[in-house]
C-alpha cells in the first residue's frame, strides 16, 4: 500500500521544493502530482514523480545493450534541470491508477466524403481526447457546399457543419478540467476555402478548435504574381477530368482574406505544406502509411495517422557563468549539451516502448468492457492503428525549452543577428546529437521496421544533418563511425525532433536559483507581473493593498520574470536598460529577425516549431501580409501571428511603478455609425416564469445592441433564430427599430414590448456595447446584485450575453474558491484555470 498524503502536506512540501514559488507549486500539484482513484495524493513532491519516471525508463533500458541506470536517469530528470518529459509522459508513465496514453499528440485518418467516415472520425476524436491527447483532423476530402449527394438532403451542407461537429465534440470532452485540444486543417485549393477562412469571425462558431490552412508553393507564387488560382475538388485530383468541381479566384483575394481574419482574431494559421512534406524524413515512407496529412493542435508535429511523445532539454542549464561578464565569462557547454541530447534521444526511444505498453493496456481494457464488440470496434481499431504506427516508425518529439533565457544568459538580445546565429548553432547541435544517437541505437536495438536507405537517400533534411556531422563533428562522427553505421544499420526513429510550446512545463523548469523559464523557442513575454498574496490575519504588520467583499485582506507585489531577476541579481551595479531582456519581450522584438531566427532553427528540426510572432496592437494588415511572405521565404513550415488585443486573455503588464498599465485619463470611445440594417440573433428565455425574447444586434461579429421584452403578443414559434434589426429614422421623434425574422416583421419593437423600465436598461446596455465596453464587463455588472433571483431580467440577460464572450477570455474576477485571478469564460461559465472551480457546477 503506497503512502498517502493530504493536500495540505503536498502543498507545503511542494512549495518548499520550488523555493516558495507559488505558481510552480500550484502547477505541479494540480496537474502532475500522482493521485489514486479516490483523488488522494500518492506523491508528495516532484522527487517522487522523478523517481517513478526513472524507475520505468530504467526498466525499458534494461532490455537493451549498454543500458542507463535508474540513478543516472533520475539525475537527468531531477529538479527539472536537464531533461524534462512533457505533460502526458509525466502523467502516464508508471501511473497504475489511470489507463492513459503517453502520447501528447495524435493525427487521425482524414475523413472520407461520406457521413459514416465523418462519424467514425468523430468517434476517434472522442476516444483520443479522453485519453489526454491533442488531435489533428484534415477535412480536405469533404465536398464543398451545394454539391449533390445521394441522400434525402439532395445537396451537401459543406465543411462548416462538420467543423462544428468536431468542435462541439472537443468541447464536450475534458480530463480533470483540461480542455480538449483540436486543430482542423484544409487544403488551400478546396472550393470552400472562403468558408474556412471566415468561419471563426463568428464568435459562436468552431469555438473548440484551432484552424490552419495548408498553403502550397504554387499558391504563394500566385499571390506574389497577382495571378489566378484554381480551386477544385477532390483536392487530390491529378488530372483535369478527375475534378468534379472547380472554379478560379485571384490568389491575392484569398491571401488578403486570410490576413484580415488573422488580424482580427489570430486565425487561421498558415502551414507551408510543400515545405513540410519536402523536408520530412517520414514522408519518404508514404507507401507504407507515413504520408503526412495533418498537424497536431499547436502545429509543431506534422503527422501521418500516428502519435508522438514529447521530451525537452532545458537549454539554460548548459550555460556556464550565466549573465556574467569578466574573468568567469559566460559560455555554452556544447559538449555537455550534446552528451545529454544523445541520452535524451535514448529516453525518447524508451518512451516508444512505454507507449506501446500503454496502448496494449488501453486495447485490453476496451476489449474487456461489457459492451458488445460492435460498439467497441472503432476504438479498438483506432488504438491498434496507432500502435502499429508507433512500432513501425518509433517517432519521437525531442525538443528544447528556455531558449529565450539561454540567449539572454549568454548576453545576447533575442531578435538580433548574434542571438540568431547562436540559436541556429544550438538547434544544429541538437539535430546532430539526436540523429547520432538514433544511428547508434539502430546498431544496438535495430532500425525502425520500415527503414529503407534507398527511400530516404535524397531527403534534404537527413543529408543536411549527415553533412553537418561530417564537417562540424569530424572527430565524433569518426569515433563512432556514424556514416558507415547509418548505411549499414539505418536509424532507430523515423523522425526525431520538434519544438513544442511547453507553457506549463516551462513554469517548472530550473533556472539557476529558481524555477520558471521562457517557453520553448519563445522570448520572454513580460518582465514584470502584478500578483496578489492573501494576508494571514495574524500578520499585523503586513501592508494591506485592498480588502475584498469577503473581508479578506490582500497585498499586491511585483513578480519579475525569473531570468530577468537572475540578471538583476548578477548585475546589481548596472542599469536595467543594459539587460539583454530590455526591449526584447514578445511584443518588442524585430519581427523580421524573429522570423529569420525561426527559419534558421527550422533547418534543423525534422518536424516543425511552435512559435507565435507577437506584434503590437497597431500592426497593420499590410504588415501581417509581409510577415506571412517573409515566413514562406525563410523556410518556415508554419507561422502564427498574434496581434496584441486581437484576442483577450494575455498577461497583464505593469509600468515602472508596478501599477497596471491603464490609461492615465478616461478615453472617450466613439461608437461606430450604425448601419440602417443590422443582423441579429433571437433568444427565447424565461423571466419570472414568463416567456420573453431577447434580440441582440451584431456588428463586426460582436453584440452591438439589445432589445428585450415579453413575447406574449408575438407569435415567434416558427421564426428563425436569426434576422435583422432595421432602423427607421424619423425627424420628429426618436428613431424606430423594426425587427425582421424570416417572414415576420415586428414594427417599433420597443413600443411592442411596452416595458419602460426594462427598455431603459436595454438602452444603457446598448450604449455600453456600442461604445466598446467588453461584453465580460457588462455581464459582471449585471451579476453584481447577489440577491437578484436567478430568473430575474438582469440575470437572464447576463446569461444571454455570456454566449458572446470569447472562449478562454479572462473574466477579470478572482476565483471564489482559491482567490486567484484565474477565472476564464469556458462554455459560458466562469471557470478557474488554477483550481478547476466552475460557476456552472
Amino acid at each position: 500500500m503506497p503512502t498517502m498524503y493530504s493536500e495540505e502536506e503536498v502543498k507545503a512540501a511542494t512549495l518548499e521544493y520550488f523555493k516558495g514559488d507559488q505558481l510552480a507549486s500550484d502547477v505541479w500539484t494540480n496537474k502532475y502530482a500522482l493521485k489514486d482513484l479516490d483523488g488522494r495524493y500518492v506523491e508528495k513532491t516532484p522527487v517522487d514523480m522523478h523517481r517513478r519516471l526513472a524507475k520505468e525508463f530504467a526498466r525499458i533500458e534494461a532490455k537493451y545493450p549498454n543500458p542507463m541506470t535508474e540513478e543516472e536517469i533520475f539525475d537527468l530528470f531531477s529538479g527539472f534541470q536537464w531533461i524534462i518529459p512533457q505533460g502526458s509522459p509525466m502523467a502516464a508513465v508508471g501511473n497504475d491508477y489511470a489507463i492513459m496514453s503517453c502520447g501528447n499528440c495524435f493525427v487521425v485518418d482524414s475523413p472520407l466524403d461520406a457521413y459514416t467516415s465523418i462519424m467514425q472520425t468523430d468517434q476517434e476524436l472522442v476516444h483520443l481526447l479522453r485519453r489526454r491527447a491533442g488531435v489533428g483532423i484534415d477535412i480536405s476530402n469533404i465536398r464543398p457546399k451545394g454539391m449533390p449527394v445521394k441522400n434525402a438532403a439532395k445537396t451537401t451542407g459543406g465543411i462548416g457543419v462538420f467543423m462544428e461537429r468536431f468542435s462541439n465534440t472537443t468541447r464536450e470532452v475534458a480530463t480533470e478540467g483540461r480542455r480538449g485540444a483540436l486543430i482542423i486543417t484544409i487544403d488551400v485549393r478546396h472550393p470552400e476555402i472562403e468558408t474556412f477562412i471566415k468561419i471563426k469571425r463568428d464568435l459562436k462558431k468552431v469555438t473548440g478548435a484551432n484552424i490552419s490552412i495548408k498553403v502550397s508553393d504554387a499558391f504563394i507564387d500566385a499571390v506574389k504574381g497577382d495571378l489566378d488560382f484554381e480551386l477544385f475538388w477532390p483536392t487530390t485530383a491529378k488530372k483535369d477530368e478527375e475534378k468534379k468541381y472547380k472554379k478560379t479566384v485571384k490568389a491575392k483575394f484569398l491571401f488578403d482574406m486570410m490576413v484580415e481574419s488573422n488580424w482580427l482574431s489570430g486565425e487561421p494559421g498558415i502551414l507551408h505544406w510543400d515545405n513540410i512534406v519536402r523536408e520530412s524524413p517520414a514522408d519518404c515512407y508514404t507507401d507504407v502509411g507515413f504520408a503526412t496529412h495533418c498537424v497536431n493542435p499547436c502545429g509543431e508535429l506534422p503527422l501521418s495517422t500516428d502519435s508522438c511523445r514529447l521530451l525537452l532539454l532545458n537549454s539554460i542549464s548548459y550555460v556556464h557563468y550565466p549573465y556574467r561578464d569578466g574573468k568567469e565569462s559566460r559560455e555554452f557547454d556544447f559538449n555537455g549539451f550534446a552528451d545529454n541530447a544523445v541520452k535524451a534521444q535514448r529516453l525518447m526511444d524508451d518512451l516508444c516502448d512505454l507507449e506501446i505498453e500503454k496502448m496494449d493496456k488501453i486495447i485490453a481494457k476496451v476489449k474487456s468492457d461489457p459492451e458488445p464488440y460492435e460498439y467497441k470496434r472503432i476504438e479498438i481499431e483506432l488504438w491498434e492503428k496507432m500502435k502499429k504506427s508507433c512500432i513501425n516508425g518509433r517517432r519521437t518529439g525531442l525538443g528544447l525549452t528556455a531558449v529565450g533565457d539561454t540567449v539572454a544568459a549568454l548576453g545576447y538580445k533575442y531578435g538580433t543577428d548574434r542571438a540568431n546565429e547562436f540559436v541556429e548553432k544550438l538547434y544544429a547541435a541538437l539535430a546532430c546529437a539526436s540523429y547520432a544517437s538514433s544511428i547508434q541505437m539502430a546498431e544496438e536495438r535495430g532500425a525502425f521496421p520500415v527503414f529503407d536507405h534507398d527511400k530516404e537517400k535524397d531527403n534534404p533534411f537527413i543529408n543536411r544533418v549527415l553533412d553537418r556531422l561530417v564537417k562540424n563533428h569530424k572527430e565524433y562522427a569518426a569515433k563512432f563511425d556514424l556514416i558507415n553505421k547509418y548505411k549499414k544499420f539505418g536509424r532507430r526513429n523515423i523522425a526525431n525532433l520538434t519544438t513544442a510550446p511547453c507553457g506549463s512545463i516551462s513554469l517548472l523548469a530550473k533556472i539557476l536559483k529558481g524555477f520558471g523559464t521562457t517557453s520553448g523557442i519563445e522570448s520572454s513575454h513580460l518582465l514584470e507581473l502584478k500578483r496578489r498574496r492573501k494576508i494571514n490575519p495574524s500578520d499585523k504588520n503586513a501592508k494591506i493593498d485592498f480588502t475584498d467583499e469577503m473581508g479578506d485582506h490582500w497585498q499586491e507585489y511585483i513578480v519579475y520574470h525569473q531570468g530577468y531577476k537572475e540578471w538583476l541579481d548578477a548585475n546589481s551595479d548596472k542599469d536595467s536598460k543594459s539587460s539583454p531582456y530590455h526591449g526584447a519581450t514578445a511584443n518588442e522584438i524585430d519581427w523580421i529577425k524573429g522570423v529569420e531566427m525561426q527559419g534558421m532553427a527550422q533547418k534543423w528540426i525534422d518536424h516543425s516549431i511552435s512559435r507565435t510572432q507577437n506584434v503590437p496592437k497597431e500592426t497593420t494588415k499590410e504588415q501581417i501580409a509581409e510577415m506571412y511572405l517573409k515566413a514562406f521565404d525563410s523556410g518556415l513550415k508554419g507561422f502564427t501571428v498574434y496581434r496584441d488585443g486581437s484576442r483577450s486573455g494575455v498577461l497583464v503588464s505593469v509600468d515602472d511603478k508596478g501599477i497596471t498599465n491603464y490609461p492615465k485619463e478616461i478615453v472617450v470611445m466613439n461608437a461606430p455609425k450604425r448601419p440602417d440594417s443590422l443582423p441579429c440573433d433571437m433568444h427565447t428565455v424565461k423571466v419570472k416564469g414568463e416567456d420573453w425574447v431577447v434580440f441582440v444586434g451584431i456588428l463586426n461579429d460582436k453584440p452591438f445592441e439589445i432589445f428585450a421584452g415579453l413575447s406574449a403578443s408575438l407569435d415567434l414559434t416558427k421564426a428563425p433564430k436569426y434576422g435583422k434589426i432595421v432602423k427607421q429614422a424619423r425627424k420628429t421623434v426618436a428613431s424606430r427599430y423594426d425587427v425582421e425574422v424570416g417572414d415576420i416583421v415586428i414594427k417599433d419593437i420597443i413600443k411592442t414590448f411596452s416595458n419602460p423600465d426594462h427598455a431603459s436598461l436595454c438602452r444603457l446596455l446598448s450604449c455600453s456595447l456600442r461604445h466598446g465596453t467588453p461584453v465580460k464587463y457588462v455581464i459582471e455588472q449585471l451579476g453584481k446584485d447577489e440577491n437578484a433571483a436567478i430568473d430575474s431580467f438582469y440575470k437572464v440577460v447576463a446569461r444571454v450575453l455570456k454566449k458572446y464572450v470569447v472562449e478562454g477570455e479572462k473574466s477579470g474576477n478572482k476565483c471564489p474558491q482559491c482567490k486567484e485571478k484565474t477565472l476564464i469564460y469556458k462554455e459560458g461559465c466562469n471557470c478557474c484555470t488554477s483550481c478547476g472551480y466552475s460557476g456552472c457546477s
